[in-house]
């Protein structure tokens, strides 16, 4: 194939046309890892909330990629020199920085494949390609580590302002139809600089960061952590976690092989081989799916009534409040439903629990975002900014929430 069929164009709803750079990228997103991206919806549970949300990390990749083609063009307007080595490790790392998300995303990471965070199979992924490639990734590497010495260039990928961030809110919002989380990425984009190696925003885009703040912590409440997308997805989370427990002892549960894997067997990071990143990368939320509706009929009644409330979009009831629930409550709940479904205790913690979320739209502790004023001098945006609510952005607020079966009110 020529190089020149390889320049293809995709038409996306956000940004309109976006080019592909070169062969290179090209090869990448046709290879089958990348590709399986397409299956992975990017806000995993919550179309059950809002219909239009079937969007997938696909699309988030390329979109990514989209923006750091318009960063590179900025900045090398504004005369930070960046090679072509350079610009081609930033578009691979950021086309390749979520392609370790498992099916619906964090569900898997709590349940299936404990404790290896998808970051960390997308580095393994990295390795993978780097060495199908011949070692053309060895530079988009060692940026994602954040091992390269321009700063900057890992605070494009990963960041609290990075491209990754102000596509998802841009796209997420579009979807979802949550119209507060759209953010204006162009106009941040174009506000962009780096000094000493450092990525700074101009004084005068502060206001398109205090709106890029703001949206994104509107986003948090209404998508990410909007209850009904929270109930779904850690009933999804009991679901899985009941199918290992069933699958370790003995009982056979139909479901495609590489899942069957991931069930019958403990994967830690240290045991996560090429062979077993070939098994995970089969794996898609068509896995996950067809395996509920056959779990619907199992024997099981905890693996079957939650896998009939995922499909039949009949959740658990979801509380939030300021205040955590106490124990005698939750026990008072669980005696309850384990009397009257002629169940244990320790089998009516999938249908009862509570937990906490946080919200927190900007932190004082990670990388901050700098503010080039107009004496050169940098700020903290927090500093910079007359705005009140910011100082409130990046105060972390918590929610306590308990889950419960509707029949229990």
């Amino acid at each position: 194939m020529s190089e020149i069929n390889k320049l293809k164009i995709f038409n996306d709803p956000i940004y309109g046309f976006i080019t592909i750079p070169n062969a290179l990228i090209y090869d990448l997103i046709q290879h089958p890892y990348f590709q399986r991206l397409r299956r992975i919806s990017q806000m995993g549970l919550s179309y059950l909330v809002y219909p239009g949300a079937n969007h997938t990390r696909f699309h988030h990749a390329l979109g990514c990629m989209h923006i750091m083609q318009k960063a590179v063009e900025t900045l090398r307007f504004k005369g930070v020199s960046i090679s072509k080595e350079e610009e081609n490790a930033l578009y691979i790392a950021i086309l390749l920085h979520d392609i370790g998300h498992g099916p619906f995303s964090h569900a898997m990471e709590k349940s299936i494949v404990e404790d290896v965070h998808h970051e960390s199979i997308s580095l393994l992924f990295m390795k993978q390609l780097n060495l199908e490639f011949e070692g053309q990734l060895s530079l988009a590497i060692q940026v994602f580590k954040g091992e390269y010495h321009r700063k900057f260039m890992l605070q494009l990928i990963s960041s609290q302002l990075d491209m990754d961030r102000m596509d998802y809110l841009k796209r997420d919002s579009f979807y979802s139809g949550v119209a507060e989380g759209n953010v204006n990425s162009e106009r941040l984009i174009q506000m962009m600089n780096v000094v000493d190696d450092v990525l700074v925003i101009e004084e005068k885009g502060i206001y398109s960061v205090e709106k890029f703040l703001m949206s994104r912590r509107l986003m948090y409440w209404q998508a990410y952590l909007h209850k009904t997308s929270l109930v779904a997805e850690l009933i999804l989370t009991k679901v899985l976690k009941r199918a290992k427990e069933l699958t370790q002892k003995g009982i056979v549960l139909p479901c495609s092989e590489p899942l069957m894997f991931f069930m019958q067997n403990k994967i830690t990071f240290e045991t996560f081989d090429s062979e077993n990143l070939n098994l995970f990368s089969q794996l898609d939320d068509f896995d996950i799916i067809s395996a509920l509706k056959s779990w619907q009929n199992q024997e099981d009644f905890i693996l079957s009534s939650l896998s009939k409330m995922i499909i039949n979009r009949d959740l658990l009831k979801i509380k939030l409040t300021e205040e955590k629930t106490s124990s005698e409550e939750l026990n008072e709940l669980k005696e309850r439903f384990a009397l009257e479904n002629n169940i244990s205790l320790a089998e009516a913690n999938y249908f009862i629990f509570k937990g906490k979320i946080k919200n927190q739209a900007y932190s004082k502790e990670a990388e901050p975002i700098r503010i080039l004023k107009k004496d050169k001098t940098i700020e903290d945006v927090v500093d910079a900014s007359d705005q009140l609510n910011l100082k409130s952005l990046s105060k972390s607020v918590t929610k306590y929430y308990i889950c419960f079966p509707k029949q229990l009110v």
